[in-house]
């Protein structure tokens, strides 16, 4: 069986995404040392917290590099939240930041779109399936996931949103381009229905 590494970069919520993985008997670590990373077959970027501190602590730590070679051996890469914004090329929260750049696109604020939501959208939000992906196995249309953000990402091509929601605005809820997948929410928190995109992950 595979063994899945949740990179370990100080942001966010890996031991949840941890709990969750050890919960459903998927071999698992936390890896703190960006050499590291080569030795598994898939891994988890979680993330809370602002897109320009996290890029900065993923390029001091060496993981922007070594993520970008782990992709382009075609090995599958998830990213959570924040962990799926970073995928991106760029992020506009407060200023301009480069990402990852493994998804073509950009990640925006909801505050110059919508007027009357508070933000951060925090809570349940239903999602609507727009394209298929193995990552979606057994999640059923309009499940209920759990999200935490002010931003939002657009991708280049509409085909990467996979699963969309609406708050105020449609935006991607799901995206899945060849080897690289992402959640806007957190499926550690999503219940039944996250613990399906956990499992259809360890399963590709």
């Amino acid at each position: 069986m595979s063994k899945i590494g949740v990179i370990n970069y100080g942001v966010g919520n890996l031991q949840s995404v941890k709990n969750s993985l050890d919960f459903l008997g998927i071999p698992n670590e936390i890896v703190d040392k960006s050499q590291e990373i080569s030795s598994f077959d898939k891994i988890i970027l979680p993330g809370v917290g602002a897109f320009g501190a996290a890029i900065k602590k993923l390029n001091d730590l060496g993981f922007t590099e070594e993520i970008r070679k782990f992709s382009s051996q075609n090995k599958p890469i998830l990213g959570i939240c924040l962990g799926m914004q970073l995928l991106f090329d760029e992020s506009y929260e407060h200023g301009h930041h480069q990402g990852l750049g493994l998804i073509k696109g950009r990640v925006l604020p909801f505050n110059e779109k919508i007027k009357n939501l508070p933000l951060p959208q925090i809570g349940w939000n239903n999602i609507t399936k727009v394209g298929v992906s193995p990552i979606l196995k057994n999640v059923e249309d309009n499940s209920c996931f759990y999200f935490v953000h002010s931003f939002y990402c657009e991708p280049e091509k509409k085909t990467a949103t996979i699963a969309s929601s609406d708050y105020g605005i449609k935006f991607a809820a799901i995206i899945n381009e060849n080897n690289i997948f992402g959640c806007q929410f957190h499926p550690e928190k999503s219940q039944s229905a996250g613990l399906h995109i956990l499992k259809n992950f360890s399963s590709l």
